[in-house]
């Protein structure tokens, strides 16, 4: 599951692992600067409109007027392109959230322990989303969604579900309403990137706050804090 991650890159790093032109989208240098994303606000989304890339703040969440639960901030990639729910946001809504990492907590005894995984390059991560269309108007609670996928080798341990972070060489395909939604589905597939790819340490518990923002709650805690 993904419940908080950090956008704090700028525009021109994201865009630029993605190979994109400033003909093909804005190029903003400046960092975003968000190190602790929560569910319920406006995050930058990556989507295409009418062949022409585009970045949109979208409320994070999904609750349609028949949902009398809190919105949703996840789907399960197993599950997403054929379930009621999700299934036609799967077809029209797919987007792309560009992430620098996620947080996730580890039940130790009876308290939780966040931990930051990022990508041992520190390479920019690409999530898959789906959302509802067309991005860039106001549907309400009507916004998007982080994919997730199982946890494999030793990222399992600190949580069974993870986003679905896809390699920049596929994100235009995901991305294209030209891309049908059974080949969205082998993309998710085959164009995930590994558990190996990643590693994490744990941080202070201070990203459980919102009110918190600083650059602070990425870096390791000090090993006789563990």
């Amino acid at each position: 599951m993904c419940g908080r991650f950090a956008q704090y890159s700028s525009r021109d790093d994201y865009f630029d692992a993605l190979g994109l032109t400033p003909d093909e989208i804005t190029f903003d240098p400046e960092p975003l600067g968000r190190f602790n994303v929560a569910p319920g606000t406006k995050v930058l989304l990556l989507n295409e409109q009418e062949d022409s890339l585009r970045l949109d703040p979208v409320y994070w969440g999904y609750g349609p007027e028949w949902w009398d639960k809190q919105p949703l901030i996840n789907a399960r990639g197993e599950t997403a392109a054929s379930g009621r729910m999700f299934k036609p946001l799967w077809n029209h809504g797919r987007a792309i959230v560009p992430a620098d990492g996620w947080f996730e907590w580890q039940k130790e005894g009876g308290e939780k322990q966040p931990f930051f995984i990022f990508h041992k390059k520190k390479e920019p991560l690409f999530f898959a989303a789906i959302g509802r269309q067309p991005y860039g108007q106001d549907h309400g609670k009507e916004g998007f969604v982080i994919v997730t996928s199982a946890s494999n080798q030793g990222m399992v341990d600190i949580h069974d579900r993870r986003p679905l972070v896809i390699t920049p060489d596929a994100v235009r395909e995901w991305l294209s309403n030209e891309t049908s939604p059974a080949r969205a589905e082998e993309i998710a597939h085959d164009a995930a990137v590994p558990e190996k790819a990643f590693t994490w340490h744990p941080v202070s518990k201070k990203v459980g706050n919102i009110h918190h923002q600083g650059s602070e709650l990425i870096g390791a805690l000090p090993a006789d804090n563990e």
